[in-house]
């Protein structure tokens, strides 16, 4: 079968060094002030933290802990996406800084979401690597920004886009010279209503993200399954489908889910987030060798280039 896409500098048969090979394009993330993690190489890398920073006290509680699991980057989102106007937003550049002193204390590169183009300059300075969510992936004047910031690019495909609409985001990126891109897969809208699992895990998505680019593909099993129950298996499969790595949400205690501002239902204790670590070392090594054929495309014309935006900086 071939897959019709544009012609994409992402792709893996537009990068000469990658065309004829399934080597992955490794993407580097802190180094200068924190420990420096590698995407796409030998190891799996386990990115986890609060959903949302809620507070100094449970950020840092909760980056102390995963760190002490053996998680390699801290998660947390200053500024939230929510489907409700009057839910949590987080706490924004007051999160931000909070993020900053988890950092400092624990030494874990800070991966966060952003959210708005005019933002990209105040959550650059914090975050070792910007986060797109699933809501943005189509926020083309985003994307821009964050491409021209430089920083490491974690995509999270969108709950609603095919894997061809996902792959041409990551070339808005690319267009602005930033190819330190990360694909995560999250789940996607299905027949899924919420009474077993939030979402499905697309895990053939995995694959078609390494046949088809060079680049790292890691998974959210907490998104996907929207149950902490379901998080372990969730995140194996994710290892078995050919991920490099997991993106999961935490929190300190089992009784903090009752009382998180933001998905806690779905997050995973400490304890349970440390089986994950060591159970993702053996799947990465037992499934690196996983069969990936370069997958042809068949290119068609693309559309007439436009003008880019002026960045707009931070606010």
């Amino acid at each position: 079968m071939r897959v019709e896409l544009p012609s994409l500098s992402v792709l893996r048969s537009a990068q000469t060094a990658y065309a004829h090979t399934a080597l992955t394009r490794t993407v580097g993330v802190g180094g200068a002030e924190t420990a420096a993690i590698e995407f796409g190489g030998d190891d799996a890398v386990v990115i986890a933290g609060p959903c949302a920073v809620e507070s100094r006290e449970q950020t840092l509680a909760i980056a102390h802990a995963v760190a002490a699991a053996g998680a390699t980057l801290l998660r947390g989102g200053a500024f939230k996406p929510r489907t409700h106007p009057h839910s949590f937003q987080g706490l924004g550049h007051e999160g931000l800084a909070i993020l900053a002193e988890a950092r400092a204390a624990t030494g874990l590169p800070i991966v966060t979401e952003v959210m708005d183009p005019r933002l990209v300059g105040a959550v650059g300075d914090v975050a070792d690597m910007l986060q797109i969510g699933s809501r943005s992936m189509q926020n083309y004047a985003l994307l821009r920004e964050v491409g021209a910031r430089g920083k490491p690019v974690l995509l999270k495909r969108g709950f609603g886009n095919t894997v061809e609409e996902w792959i041409q985001a990551a070339e808005y990126l690319a267009v602005e010279g930033n190819h330190q891109i990360v694909f995560c897969e999250r789940g996607i809208r299905t027949f899924a209503d919420g009474s077993y699992s939030r979402s499905t895990l697309d895990l053939a998505a995995v694959h078609a993200i390494r046949e088809l680019t060079p680049y790292p593909v890691i998974v959210d099993p907490t998104h996907a399954a929207g149950r902490h129950e379901l998080v372990p298996a969730q995140a194996a499969a994710g290892l078995a489908a050919g991920a490099h790595g997991l993106i999961i949400e935490v929190v300190a205690h089992a009784a903090d889910r009752a009382t998180a501002l933001c998905d806690g239902p779905q997050a995973i204790v400490p304890d349970t987030l440390r089986r994950i670590v060591r159970l993702a070392g053996t799947l990465r090594e037992a499934f690196a060798d996983t069969p990936v054929t370069p997958h042809p495309t068949t290119p068609h014309p693309a559309a007439p280039q436009t003008a880019a935006p002026q960045h707009t900086g931070a606010v």
